[in-house]
């Protein structure tokens, strides 16, 4: 049984950092390609970022490029997602998802999901 747990959302004020977190288990996810995304109030779930398990390829969304940064820790098997320069608009609930075989930047394309976790940003 797969599961993602993510961990590490908070209250943060704008022009801070956070570090949210994504542990995985119930399959090895060599093969898999995980991504961020994220849902604020009354808007759809949007695409954040995306990373091969294996290594050598991330993607991210225009909004997030240059503050966000997505690795992984196969030892940990754990996925990051570390924010700086937060901005109110980036307050949503983050999830972290797990796609097979090849990267998406569509939600209805992934296979598993986390229960996400809440980022607030005040101005």
């Amino acid at each position: 049984q797969v599961q993602l747990v993510e961990s590490g959302g908070g209250l943060v004020q704008a022009g801070g950092s956070l570090r949210l977190s994504c542990a995985a288990s119930g399959r090895t996810f060599s093969s898999y390609f995980m991504g961020w995304f994220r849902q604020a109030p009354g808007k759809e779930r949007e695409f954040v970022a995306t990373i091969r398990w294996s290594g050598g390829y991330t993607y991210y969304a225009d909004s997030v490029k240059g503050r966000f940064t997505i690795s992984r820790d196969n030892a940990k098997n754990t996925v990051y997602l570390q924010m700086n320069s937060l901005k109110p608009e980036d307050t949503a609930v983050y999830y972290c998802a797990g796609r097979y075989y090849s990267s998406s930047y569509y939600s209805y394309d992934y296979d598993y999901w986390g229960q996400g976790t809440q980022v607030t940003v005040s101005s």
